[in-house]
C-alpha cells in the first residue's frame, strides 16, 4: 500500500475549531463630554480613510492586513481581501 501521511491541518483536531477574527477599520478618540452627547445619526470620525487598509486580529495579535470589499452577487455584504498575512505556522 502507498499511503500518504496526513498533513498537519488534518492530523490535528484543533484545526477544525472555528476562531473569531476581529477586523479593525480604525479608532475614534472623542472627548468624554462629546461621547456622552452622542445621539442616533451622530458621526464619529475615525483615524483612517475608506481606502486605508484594515487590520485582522486574533485576540490582540495582528495576523493580517487587507482591504474592505463587497462580495459579488451579495446584497452589500462586506468581506476583506487580504494583502498581507503574518507567518502563522510559528503560532499566534
Amino acid at each position: 500500500m502507498n499511503e500518504t501521511a496526513p498533513d498537519a491541518s488534518t492530523a490535528n483536531p484543533f484545526t477544525q475549531v472555528p476562531i473569531e477574527i476581529t477586523i479593525s477599520v480604525g479608532k475614534a478618540r472623542p472627548l468624554v463630554r462629546d461621547l456622552l452627547r452622542l445621539k442616533r445619526d451622530a458621526v464619529l470620525p475615525l483615524d483612517r480613510k475608506v481606502e486605508d487598509p484594515v487590520e485582522l486580529y486574533v485576540g490582540d495579535k495582528l495576523i493580517a492586513r487587507g482591504e474592505l470589499t463587497e462580495i459579488d452577487g451579495s446584497d452589500g455584504q462586506l468581506a476583506v481581501r487580504l494583502t498581507e498575512v503574518a507567518d502563522l505556522q510559528n503560532g499566534l
